[in-house]
């Protein structure tokens, strides 16, 4: 579903990414961890499309992105990819259902199912009784749990989640963790998210680790490279 290959990215002198290989699969929720400043953010973005990589390739459900010029990438990005935030990034001057629907909008859906979309997940989310307030008016996890409604308007395949839980009180983060993996089990999501709170890595299928630059995987760096192209090489060294 996702492969990212020898993905490089620096912010001046600072290399941040230094040869990241990564491969997620269809269906599979997993949590990045790491202390500040390993690079966890710059890499989501880049598996978002939202920043590009000094060097490597990010293939996306067998599309390699690296190539697409920035209108066909904002296309592939808003079809194929939701992203929630710990901060929600929910329009202040619209209501919770305009929120939701303003995705689906701008793919070009017809203004009436893109209403009826979101109602829909508003509904299923818990928020039927909160669609024309504004983000203002909304407690934390209302807002977090719009944000989520958004992220899935387009029926994305891939959910890109940073610190989602990260600014939400104890009773509304175990309701989001909840939430998060039955999205996964209704929807065949596939889900990728960077975290620093224990409890929510601890239920994801996995858990990788980045450390200066790169994904460690039980102590040793993470390989993009399949099993099979592992045993090939293997047969073949030992012929």
């Amino acid at each position: 579903m996702i492969k990212a290959v020898n993905i490089h990215k620096s912010f001046g002198s600072l290399e941040v990414l230094k040869g990241v290989d990564l491969e997620i699969r269809k269906g599979e929720i997993v949590s990045i961890v790491g202390p500040s400043g390993a690079g966890k953010t710059t890499l989501l973005q880049i598996l978002g499309t939202l920043d590009k990589a000094d060097e490597g390739e990010v293939i996306i459900d067998g599309q390699d992105f690296s190539r697409f010029n920035e209108k066909k990438l904002a296309a592939f990005r808003n079809q194929h990819i939701g992203f929630i935030f710990q901060f929600h990034q929910l329009l202040p001057e619209f209501t919770a259902l305009e929120n939701v629907m303003i995705p689906a909008l701008i793919a070009g859906t017809d203004s009436r199912k893109a209403k009826a979309r979101a109602l829909e997940l508003l509904d299923y989310l818990g928020l039927s009784e909160r669609i024309t307030h504004k983000p203002s008016e909304l407690s934390g996890g209302e807002k977090q749990r719009v944000a989520v409604a958004r992220a899935l308007v387009n029926q994305p395949s891939v959910i890109l989640a940073d610190e989602p839980s990260g600014s939400l009180d104890s009773k509304n983060k175990e309701e989001l963790h909840r939430l998060l993996f039955d999205l996964r089990d209704k929807f065949g999501l596939t889900l990728v998210i960077v975290t620093h709170d224990k409890e929510l890595a601890l239920l994801s299928d996995r858990v990788i680790e980045m450390k200066d630059g790169l994904v460690w995987v039980d102590g040793r760096r993470e390989s993009a490279v399949s099993e099979e192209q592992v045993a090939e090489n293997t047969d073949s060294s030992i012929v």
